[in-house]
């Protein structure tokens, strides 16, 4: 079970990013994501819809404080991979989380994270020690977390399905 946790959601500000971050995870594989912040009903309504329309059984929750989430994961045993450029290095830690079998929860930090999620975390883990996105740092580690397998994954439920072309966008609806 892969769950990511988004911290600190600011409506209007970061739709955007948020938006991403839940994209990213289920393309990368993740399970679940967790909103925390303030509660945006149009990003859970997107990603279910995108769910709806692409397949799968991912899900989008919403828990207004991200503290008590950490906290019960840690408990119900879930390895805490908090995503930071001031971690360790995912080329160094990878094979120890990818191949331990425990749970995961990934967190994507928003505005300022505070000492404690880096003090609950497992791993601090960076992708790279320069400034940059943490869509891009989701997707790499997932990308890790997953060994490359989540770049065949297909949906038997999906209304949708993208027909690979080099030469035009090329969808078709499933029955």
């Amino acid at each position: 079970m892969i769950t990511v946790l988004r911290l600190d959601h600011r409506l209007g500000r970061d739709t955007r990013i948020t938006t991403h971050v839940c994209l990213t995870a289920r393309a990368f594989g993740a399970d679940k994501v967790i909103l925390s912040g303030e509660r945006d009903k149009h990003i859970i309504e997107s990603v279910e819809s995108v769910v709806e329309n692409w397949g799968g059984d991912f899900q989008v929750e919403y828990n207004e404080k991200y503290l008590p989430v950490i906290k019960e994961h840690k408990r119900n045993g879930y390895e805490i991979i908090h995503l930071t450029m001031y971690g360790k290095h995912v080329e160094e830690v990878i094979p120890k989380i990818r191949d331990n079998g425990n749970d995961k929860l990934i967190i994507v930090g928003g505005s300022r994270v505070p000492t404690e999620v880096y003090e609950l975390a497992d791993w601090n883990l960076s992708v790279t020690n320069q400034p940059h996105s943490e869509v891009a740092a989701l997707a790499i580690c997932l990308h890790y977390v997953m060994d490359a397998k989540e770049l065949n994954i297909t949906y038997e439920d999906s209304k949708m399905q993208i027909i690979p072309n080099n030469e035009h966008k090329e969808v078709i609806k499933n029955k």
